[in-house]
């Protein structure tokens, strides 16, 4: 039984004249009859009782008639629905991001989207980089921001959007650093340190950057929220480096970093958007897409 011959079967009962119902559906009489008769055969028994002057509906035919045209219905119910997630009028697109990603302005460019495309139901997840690649790639999520300092990519995902962040060091108001434009990192070696610790991006990058640098931090605090982070550091309680966006928005004061030896680049993390193809097949997902360029 196949959608087509139920149209033509549900075409012919509501007209009761193959020649009108062959009209109305484009296709040829014989056409027609032949797919009718097909679905006759299929189900072992006739469905319209046939003369010259008019085509009834058997005792058979009554009872698929009703099944057909439901079918029919929720098939068309169900094209609906695929054609509006095609065209971003419905759906869902599901966004995952770590605690600092502070790249771009995410929350305008979701307004930007629920602007444009209403109908799309929006569901942001904040959460450590191994959960975001772990969820985009098992579907959970269509895309996620991520930081790549710890966790390589997966084989199956790729980065769409690179977004590289400078690393400073925060200070509070009253310290002895406060008025430096740069230092070294030798020069905070058994300074008390705030560690943001959540999950592997941003502490492992740090851990590494003084590693490197043969310079050992004196942890005094640990924590998984970066305002209390800053908080702890405004207090005088502490220095921490965190990426200069962040440290713009604290208002604190920023002091740069230098490298050891002639290394001139400034230290920095790598955060990306990923997904699991280069196009992503959630039409709200390349839709978000084109509102980050």
């Amino acid at each position: 039984m196949e959608l087509r011959q139920l149209r033509h079967f549900v075409a012919v009962a509501e007209t009761g004249q193959f020649t009108q119902a062959a009209a109305e559906l484009g296709i040829s009489q014989s056409g027609l009859s032949a797919s009718i008769r097909a679905l006759e055969n299929d189900l072992h028994t006739p469905l319209f009782e046939r003369s010259t002057r008019s085509v009834v509906l058997t005792t058979a035919g009554r009872a698929l008639s009703e099944h057909a045209q439901r079918i029919l219905r929720e098939v068309q119910v169900a094209e609906q629905a695929i054609t509006a997630v095609r065209d971003a009028a419905a759906g869902q697109l599901a966004l995952g991001v770590v605690q600092t990603f502070t790249a771009i302005d995410l929350p305008a460019r979701i307004a930007a989207l629920h602007a444009r495309h209403p109908g799309v139901d929006i569901v942001l997840r904040e959460a450590p980089t191994v959960d975001l690649l772990a969820a985009v790639e098992d579907g959970e999520m269509d895309l996620a921001f991520v930081a790549l300092d710890a966790t390589p990519l997966p084989e199956r995902l790729v980065a769409l959007r690179d977004y590289p962040e400078m690393l400073v060091l925060v200070v509070g108001p009253e310290h002895r650093l406060a008025e430096r434009d740069a230092v070294r990192l030798a020069d905070v070696a058994g300074q008390p340190f705030v560690d943001f610790q959540a999950g592997l991006g941003l502490q492992t990058v740090v851990e590494a950057l003084f590693r490197v640098a043969g310079v050992e931090r004196r942890i005094a605090f640990r924590t998984s929220q970066m305002e209390q982070a800053l908080s702890l550091v405004r207090h005088g309680l502490g220095i921490a480096v965190v990426p200069e966006p962040v440290a713009r928005r604290s208002g604190l004061p920023i002091v740069r970093l230098r490298r050891v030896g002639g290394d001139t680049h400034p230290p920095a993390r790598s955060l990306a958007l990923v997904g699991r193809t280069r196009v992503p097949t959630n039409p709200a997902a390349r839709v978000f897409l084109e509102l980050l360029s």
